[in-house]
């Protein structure tokens, strides 16, 4: 692979699509501010990138870009490991080839086992991400996503901590999809009280995605959250930067990491 292919391939600073062909059956149950496919269906990207590829693309990030940490997602593939499997073959590859911080993101796998396999493999942090975090803004939003019930995600949770460790368990919840603030803080407190850390950030449409006219939440609403969000991670111990892979993008991103910073001092 030439120098600029490769280049191109580093896309979004580290974070790797593994088959952006891959989620749910259709449209009318995707989640509508979902953009996975964009991509493929601009030609921008190949429908399946092998274990092999990553490596390869990781061991050129690492030596042309400077990339430090790497983030495995994909749309969800049928069967029961919910894109666990495909997680862990493509972190062992990426680990024979390069020293390299990785976190998979994917949906809980109905096995916990699989927790482990992508800990050995080479995954170093998990996130499972619930986007909403109320029985009706999830169906409304995400009607198959919402077909794996809030308590599976919680159970899934903390057996997942138990392998990566408190902290190194994350999820996004995306504030402004019709969730209250309120709704939302009851959840990140019910989640830093297992050990997962709730990056909570502003809905922003994409275009192209049947959410593109959607508003994006006031600074007012997230400052309500991010504000009590940091006292609560820092009394629970966490803070983003302590995170192996993936607290790079996010510390940037949100303000309440700097905010973790000041209450810890």
């Amino acid at each position: 692979m030439r120098d600029a292919e490769l280049i191109n391939e580093l896309q979004t600073k580290g974070a790797r699509l593994i088959d952006p062909s891959a989620g749910h059956e259709n449209r009318k149950k995707t989640c509508p501010f979902c953009a996975i496919g964009q991509s493929l269906a601009a030609g921008r990207t190949i429908a399946h990138n092998t274990p092999a590829q990553l490596a390869e693309v990781a061991k050129g990030a690492v030596a042309l870009d400077g990339i430090t940490h790497m983030v495995l997602t994909t749309g969800t593939p049928k069967g029961p490991d919910r894109g666990a499997q495909v997680r862990a073959d493509s972190a062992r590859a990426i680990k024979a080839a390069v020293a390299l911080p990785i976190q998979a993101q994917c949906e809980p796998p109905e096995d916990d086992i699989w927790h482990q396999r992508m800990f050995d493999a080479g995954v170093d942090t998990l996130g499972m991400h619930l986007e909403a975090v109320t029985h009706a803004v999830r169906a409304r939003i995400m009607p198959d996503k919402a077909s794996v019930p809030l308590e599976k995600y919680f159970s899934s949770s903390v057996a997942a901590v138990k392998v990566f460790r408190r902290g190194q368990v994350s999820t996004y919840i995306l504030a402004g999809l019709g969730d209250s603030a309120a709704a939302i803080l009851d959840m990140a407190e019910s989640l830093v009280a297992i050990g997962v850390y709730p990056f909570v950030m502003p809905f922003v449409p994409i275009s192209g995605t049947p959410l593109e006219s959607h508003l994006a939440p006031s600074a007012a609403f997230m400052a309500s959250i991010l504000h009590p969000l940091s006292q609560m991670t820092v009394a629970g111990g966490m803070q983003a930067r302590d995170t192996k892979a993936a607290a790079a993008n996010a510390a940037r991103a949100l303000p309440y990491p700097p905010m973790e910073k000041l209450r810890h001092a």
